[in-house]
This record gives C-alpha cells, structure tokens and sequence, in this order.
C-alpha cells in the first residue's frame, strides 16, 4: 500500500499502469519545474512525474497503459486569493495531459487536509479529507478483467 497525507495545498497522484500491478505515488508541491539551484527538484510538478513515469517503465510499465488520480489542493490555511493550489491544479493536469496520461478521478479543492492510498495489489484507490476515514475513489481496472482481488506480485516505484 503506497499511502500519502496531510495534502494540504500538494497534490497526491496515484498513478497505476491499468495493465500490470505496477504504481507509483507522488507527493506534489509545487508547480512547474524545479530551479536549477532547487535543493529537492522532486518536489515540483514537472520533475516529480518525470521521475515517477521513468520508474514505472523502468518496473516493466507500459507508458501508454499509465492512468491517475488526483487528491489534494485544498487550501487549508483558508487565505484570500490564495492561488497555489489553483496553480499546482493546473500544472499537474498539464503535465499529465502532455505525457498523455488520462486523470480518471480527483479529490481536489476545498480547505481540508486530505490524503490518499493507493493498493498495489487490486489497483484501488482511496481518499479521505479533514477527519474522515478513507473511502474508495477509484479502482484501475483497464483492459485487464480479473486483476481487482487477483494475487500479483506488485511492484513499488521508489
């Protein structure tokens, strides 16, 4: 189980190859592409994914087979015109879109904190905001029928 939390204004992505237990999780920051100079470049938008989507092909994904989801981009601080988590909305779904991988669900918005898991095993994905348990958000079943409860040997992307 791949699990992130206190998604505040970051963006979770559960991203899962629909064909193969093959999945990668990525903790979103901030927008964009990290500057040269960035101590940490996989906390922007840009080189995150890259990362993610080089790992899952490098696992035995088949990059046209990658789908997402998205949780997060709450604005728990609850300031006016605060608009990180509209620019980090934008620059994942960009970057997504140009990479051609599909976003098939979302938890975003709002001024909770929320979370996100994502089951290696059965492709399932879950999300919970403020104090709320997790509830399923999605399940990655592709073309694939019977993976969901299958036994498979999953593989984490680090």
């Amino acid at each position: 189980m791949l699990r992130s939390v206190a998604l505040g204004s970051c963006i979770g992505i559960a991203a899962y190859d629909r064909g193969q237990p093959v999945a990668a999780l990525g903790h979103i920051m901030l927008p964009g592409r990290a500057p040269a100079r960035a101590m940490d470049k996989y906390r922007y938008a840009d080189d995150a994914i890259a990362r993610m989507v080089d790992g899952m092909i490098a696992a035995g994904c088949c990059r046209g087979r990658i789908e997402a989801c998205l949780v997060g981009a709450g604005n728990v601080l609850q300031k006016p015109n605060d608009t990180i988590c509209r620019t980090n909305v934008e620059s994942v779904t960009a970057i997504l879109r140009t990479r051609g991988i599909p976003v098939r669900a979302t938890l975003l918005g709002g001024t909770q904190r929320k979370s996100v898991s994502l089951d290696i095993q059965t492709g399932r994905v879950f999300a919970a905001e403020g104090d709320q348990r997790e509830s399923l958000l999605w399940v990655f079943t592709g073309g694939r029928r019977g993976l969901r409860g299958r036994p498979a040997e999953g593989r984490l992307v680090g």
